[in-house]
């Protein structure tokens, strides 16, 4: 995901944001590239960016960072509506329903696929169908990313939760899982697990609906415009979610600017709840004392599900083919895929299937360890309010802080939920 503070440049490679409207299509040989990946991602990208360089020296490639979340949206939404887009873009496929049904996004043809050694069978499969709008491909997925299990090594052995691998034991099932954040309380004197629910609408949000999508429930239909909202299976979800805080299994108040992670680290938490991107931060602190799992399967009603998004490379709408340059993009776009071992580094779980399926990336741990997460990635529902840094994980963040804190009873807070998503549902598309 990249981390949250102000983009910038990035080791000479990257232009500042400062710089993201001026100029035009430019040269021929210009490549415009535009991301919001900064702090470790940032780097990886980087590196992936230098063996473009040295393989396609007769292209300028132009990297531009820009702030992470809505802004950058709001930022490549005018840039393509004013016809001064980049070549080539990365978005997350949450984010692809509205810009695909805008008319900011040119399709990707599958002859363009073959041409550039791109055939769908290279991609995961969940990742490349939601890469897709209207049964047309304008997107190629670089990774999945989702919401997983950090925990400490030292601590679930001195709480008896390893098996003869050295791997924790089968922590799925509620009872379970409470069961093993009990027994992680119990060797920290503190908490069992660790997750952030102040100030992190986005996680309060995949925490939800990893919950809601494994007990089979459906939010959104019609592109957003109506609301199938299963209210009794978001109650139990955030009863589960009720349990652990009143247990004390986990902490009412975490944020999201290292609380959470800081108590895993510390050793005040043998669990943390985040997405797999963290593992940089985590890995940095405690070195090879974590490991790192798929999200408990809580609720058995439905297929395995996490919450997870994809980034993707993308292209926006130019005005002209001329100006597009699809082949020195799709070229680009081949490279980074090619070269995403570097990207999986950095935690994500990658799209490209000769990587993902690589002895190098199998020998890459803890990342091995949790890579059947992308076969139950639950994507966000497709609606314009919906996605990464979005009104829909707002609205039903702040239910489920209030549910952690002990203010909002499970009940009320699914009834909340509702209300929250037909007041969303209602309202215009501001594109």
């Amino acid at each position: 995901m990249g981390s949250l503070t102000a983009a910038g440049a990035l080791g000479g490679c990257s232009s500042p944001v400062g710089q993201a409207f001026t100029g035009s299509a430019g040269p021929a040989s210009l490549l415009n590239f535009w991301h919001p990946f900064t702090g470790g991602d940032g780097a990886q990208l980087v590196t992936m960016q230098s063996g473009f360089r040295k393989s396609s020296p007769d292209v300028e490639l132009k990297s531009t960072t820009l702030v992470w979340g809505s802004p950058y949206y709001t930022k490549l939404t005018l840039a393509t509506l004013g016809n001064r887009p980049p070549q080539v873009a990365i978005t997350h496929v949450s984010r692809l329903p509205t810009l695909a049904a805008s008319g900011l996004l040119r399709e990707i043809s599958s002859s363009e696929l073959d041409e550039h050694g791109l055939k769908p069978d290279r991609f995961a499969k969940g990742a490349f169908e939601s890469a897709h709008h209207g049964g047309k491909l304008y997107a190629l997925p670089l990774d999945t990313h989702p919401f997983v299990l950090y925990y400490r090594t030292d601590v679930a052995k001195k709480a008896g939760l390893l098996d003869d691998k050295g791997q924790l034991t089968d922590v799925d099932g509620p009872d379970k899982f409470l069961d093993a954040m009990r027994a992680a309380k119990e060797v920290t004197g503190v908490w069992g697990g660790s997750i952030a629910t102040v100030k992190d609408p986005a996680t309060c949000w995949r925490l939800f609906w990893s919950l809601y999508r494994q007990l089979g429930a459906d939010l959104v239909t019609d592109g957003g415009r109506k609301v199938v909202m299963d209210v009794g299976a978001a109650e139990e979800a955030l009863a589960f979610i009720r349990r652990m805080s009143a247990e004390k299994l986990i902490p009412p108040g975490a944020d999201g600017d290292g609380g959470a992670i800081t108590l895993l680290t510390s050793g005040k938490a043998g669990f943390l709840m985040d997405g797999e991107w963290q593992l940089l931060a985590v890995q940095g602190a405690v070195k090879d004392k974590f490991d790192m799992r798929t999200f408990p399967r809580i609720f058995r009603d439905a297929p395995y599900a996490c919450a997870a998004d994809s980034h993707a490379f993308i292209l926006p709408k130019a005005p002209s083919e001329k100006a597009q340059r699809a082949d020195h993009a799709l070229d680009f776009s081949r490279s980074m895929l090619e070269a995403s071992l570097d990207w999986a580094k950095g935690g994500h779980i990658p799209a490209w299937q000769p990587t993902a399926k690589s002895d190098a990336y199998q020998r890459l741990l803890p990342q091995a360890h949790y890579a059947d997460a992308a076969e139950g990635a639950a994507y966000d529902p497709a609606a314009w309010y919906s996605g990464a840094d979005s009104n829909l994980y707002r609205r039903f963040s702040d239910v489920v802080a209030s549910v952690v804190g002990g203010h909002t009873r499970p009940g009320p807070g699914a009834t909340r939920m509702l209300a929250a998503a037909k007041d969303l549902a209602g309202m215009e598309a501001p594109v």
